[in-house]
Parts: structure tokens; sequence; C-alpha cells
């Protein structure tokens, strides 16, 4: 077999040092031979991307061996092994029809797997937000890992990895609108910062129609926190307080609600003739 060339990044060369031990190989495989990572943490491949890449594996071979793990031995007699680490360049070796590919076959846990390809995919920035925060949810709840565990692992800070999993608790739209790239991770973590799910999605909604940027996502968060009452004025009860939350999250701006015995007032705050504008757009509609 001829030497193979390059190695593996840095965060996979920890986790499997030089020399192998015993329980490690290094083989050339077809890719058939090969079955999917359950635990791969990465749901989306960019067709393109994963054709350029195969393009490149044709000119210059796989430099890097995958990552797989033994299956147990199935009726054909033909040895299979279970990917670890190395979906993207796994899934272009196939597209470039490699009738073999190098891989090393590494004893491995369902934990451990998951770590690994983790660990690949992070490295790499290959995986979204979103599927990076899934991944650490894993470890978190199926493996009982802390946040300073998976940071040690991932080699991030305990806050980023904090920061990552909170993304999973914004609305059901905002996590749409991330995953599908309307919004950042920046836009995320300032619709995080309003307590209120009415008042994340009406900021969503501002952000995506009117193409804001984070730093003007941030002002407009900080409008949108209400002012505290002041001195002089009563404390609003529960029913009006729901009344304000409600309109200030369709209106994506301060609403301030008061009663009186005839009836009452409902006012609407704006900072900019662009953002009357849009008010009043969005009121005709």
């Amino acid at each position: 077999m001829p030497p193979l060339r390059g190695g593996l990044g840095r965060g996979l060369s920890a986790l499997i040092p030089e020399p192998r031990p015993a329980t490690e190989s290094l083989l050339e495989v077809a890719p058939g031979q090969i079955r999917p990572n359950p635990q791969q943490p990465r749901q989306r491949f960019d067709e393109s991307a994963l054709r350029e890449l195969a393009d490149s594996i044709l000119e210059h071979g796989l430099l890097q061996p995958l990552i797989v793990a033994p299956l147990p031995p199935s009726g054909s007699g033909v040895p299979e092994y279970q990917l670890i680490a190395g979906e993207r360049r796994w899934q272009a070796a196939k597209l470039a029809q490699l009738p073999r590919v190098p891989v090393i076959v590494k004893e491995a846990g369902r934990r451990q797997s998951l770590e690994m390809a983790l660990i690949e995919n992070v490295q790499r920035a290959d995986l979204s937000p979103l599927e990076e925060a899934s991944a650490y949810q894993q470890l978190q709840r199926e493996y009982g890992l802390t946040h300073e565990d998976i940071a040690r692992r991932v080699g991030k800070s305990r806050a980023a990895i904090t920061n990552s999993l909170r993304l999973l608790s914004l609305p059901a739209a905002a996590r749409q609108a991330l995953a599908e790239g309307e919004i950042s991770e920046g836009h995320a973590r300032v619709l995080l910062s309003l307590p209120i799910e009415t008042a994340q999605l009406g900021l969503l909604r501002l952000i995506v129609e009117r193409h804001l940027s984070v730093r003007q996502t941030e002002d407009a968060a900080r409008r949108m926190v209400a002012a505290p009452p002041s001195d002089s004025a009563p404390e609003p009860d529960l029913h009006t307080q729901a009344l304000e939350r409600d309109l200030q999250g369709l209106l994506g701006t301060k609403v301030a609600v008061s009663r009186s015995a005839r009836g009452g007032k409902l006012t609407i705050y704006f900072y900019s003739d662009e953002e009357l504008n849009g008010l009043v757009e969005r009121l005709r509609r």
C-alpha cells in the first residue's frame, strides 16, 4: 500500500496518539463497507461543496484517513465498519467513486464516537450553530457531561458551551430562521436577551423584514424593553401587562396601555422615521 499523505487535525491527534495502540489499525477499504455514524452531529451537507471536494480527491487523493469502528460480522463475510469521523470526506469519496479509502480502525463506544465526530466538525467549523448546540445537549443529557467537561473535550470555554446551548431555547420560528440562514448566531443571541417570547418573535420579524444588522438588532432590542413605570403612574394590572406584551411582540416596539374610567389610551413608541413608516405599514396590514 502506498504511504498515506497528510495527517489528522490537532484535536483528533490528541485522541489518537502515535504510535497507535494495538486496538487500532490502518487499512484501505471500499467506501461501501462503511456505514454512517448515527451519532453524527452534522445534518446538512452543501452539495456543491461536496462536489468540489470530490474533484479535489480525484486529483490529489484522500489525504486524511477516515476514523471507523468495526461492526459485528455480517452474513456476507465482508468486514463492515461504522464511521466515527470524516463524514464529509466519506461522502465526497463516494461521489468521486474511489474504489478504496484509507481508514483508521479504532474501538470506540457511542460517547467517544459522538465526541470525535463533534470535535472534527467543530474544529473545521462544519456545524451550523444549532447542530453544534444539539450535539452538546446530547453529550449533556445522554452521558451526564457538564458544560466544563464538554468545553475541555472540544477546546472551547465553558461560557461558549453555555451560550451555544441557550440557542435551543429560542422559539421554533427563530430556530428555523437560524437554520436557514435568515438570521445569524449574533442575531439569535440578541433575541435571547428578551425574556418574553412574543417580544422575541416581534424582533425576529423586524430582523427579517428590514434586514437588520446585529448592531441594529441590539438597538431595537433596547428600545423594546419597556421603561419602568413612573412613581405617579399606577401599577398596571396583569391583564393590561399581558396586552402590552402581546402588542409589543406584534409591533416590535415599546407599547403602553393606560386605562381610565371612560376608556384609556394606547401609546406606540417609535424612534426614527424609518421605524414609524414600518409601523404604519404593519398596522395597514
